[in-house]
């Protein structure tokens, strides 16, 4: 069922009288369309030039590295890497985030609650220097020249915004749009549960599956919905569920010697929000290893493990302390046992959320002649 976003007619005339071409969602039969920002309707042509924007290496100060650097289609648009690594070599102090149906999230990044935008969240992998990403704050007049030279880019941002100005606020809006447009539905759980396709799941698979919604191992409270993640917003939701949670992944047993990531309490400056993160989306997650905010679990039989022991005890090191006994862990995160087969037929569900359509669709990869990242 295709399910079209409503536009304005102004929004379809671009000021230079060409017409824009209304972009269509390819959904479930019933599913709600995602939320789209009204001063940056969705458009063919917008989420085109927001494709070639991602793939390029110019945006980056040093023209090394891409938004598809870290965001690589075949992991689900996250990456192999425990953390990110930016364009100048400094390594990010957490893993990046697939953008699998990124289009229905209510809160972007980790641990933020004031970021509810695609757009607000751009910037910050292009500007940010704690740590820098794309460095373009340093060169930002490079940045747009490099662009601005390319006779193509030239035409297309005349045609998407109606004049041929390209500045940051036009290419964060096309790379929003290009995003927004990563959704992922063709799944087996998806034939299965969406498209009545009984036999598009494996006898494991439904077991496991069955599993994940007992209250034995209440995956499903925080892994919940369509997305399995409670961060969902569509464009009829009432209610947007935001909450964070500590897992039980650190409980430091000294102040840290240096800088530790506290999750969401670096933002609100509370301490009752210290070591709380967001729950991702599980959809494509056996491809978007390694696990947690920090890439510090590998598998998803260790973040298995990790959930049934409630928590971690780190015995030495740096971040010793028992991640168990943490007062704010989450009442949810009990632990469980599990019989070998029974953690066979869990794994065996969360497979089943991988769309290899949606990680191998060309129209999501790389235009033909897109810069590469160096090396």
């Amino acid at each position: 069922m295709r399910a079209w976003v409503p536009l304005a007619l102004a929004c379809l005339l671009s000021a230079c009288g060409q017409r824009a071409t209304p972009y269509q969602w390819t959904l479930p039969p019933g599913f709600p369309a995602p939320r789209v920002p009204a001063d940056n309707p969705m458009t063919v042509e917008k989420v085109a030039l927001g494709r070639r924007l991602f793939y390029d290496t110019r945006l980056s100060g040093n023209q090394t590295q891409s938004c598809a650097s870290c965001h690589i289609q075949s992991h689900g648009f996250a990456e192999a890497a425990k953390t990110a690594t930016g364009s100048t070599g400094e390594v990010h102090h957490r893993n990046t985030m697939s953008l699998t149906n990124v289009a229905y999230n209510a809160t972007f990044t980790w641990a933020h609650s004031g970021i509810t935008t695609i757009e607000q969240h751009v910037p910050i992998p292009l500007f940010g220097d704690a740590p820098v990403e794309m460095d373009a704050a340093r060169n930002d007049a490079q940045v747009l020249a490099r662009l601005t030279a390319d006779p193509a880019y030239v035409r297309e941002f005349a045609a998407v915004f109606g004049s041929d100005e390209i500045n940051f606020d036009r290419v964060a809006k096309a790379i929003a749009s290009f995003v927004r447009s990563l959704t992922s539905f063709a799944s087996p759980f998806d034939r299965y549960a969406y498209y009545g396709e009984d036999g598009a799941l494996t006898e494991a698979q439904i077991r496991g599956l069955n599993l994940f919604m007992t209250e034995r191992l209440e995956c499903s409270h925080c892994h919940s919905g369509f997305n399995f993640s409670q961060f969902v917003t569509h464009e009829s939701a009432r209610v947007e569920d935001r909450a964070f949670h500590d897992t039980g992944l650190y409980f430091l047993a000294t102040p840290p010697a240096g800088p530790f990531d506290f999750g969401l309490s670096l933002v609100t400056k509370q301490d009752a929000d210290r070591y709380k993160f967001k729950a991702p989306t599980l959809r494509n997650v056996a491809r978007t290893a390694p696990y947690m905010h920090d890439g510090s679990i590998g598998t998803l039989e260790e973040v298995l493990d990790f959930y049934a022991a409630g928590g971690r005890n780190i015995v030495d090191g740096p971040f010793r302390g028992d991640g168990r006994r943490n007062p704010g862990k989450s009442p949810f995160v009990k632990g469980f046992d599990l019989t070998p087969q029974e953690k066979a037929d869990v794994i065996a569900f969360l497979n089943s959320l991988t769309d290899e359509r949606f990680l191998t669709k060309p129209e999501l990869a790389a235009p033909d002649g897109s810069p590469r990242p160096r090396g």
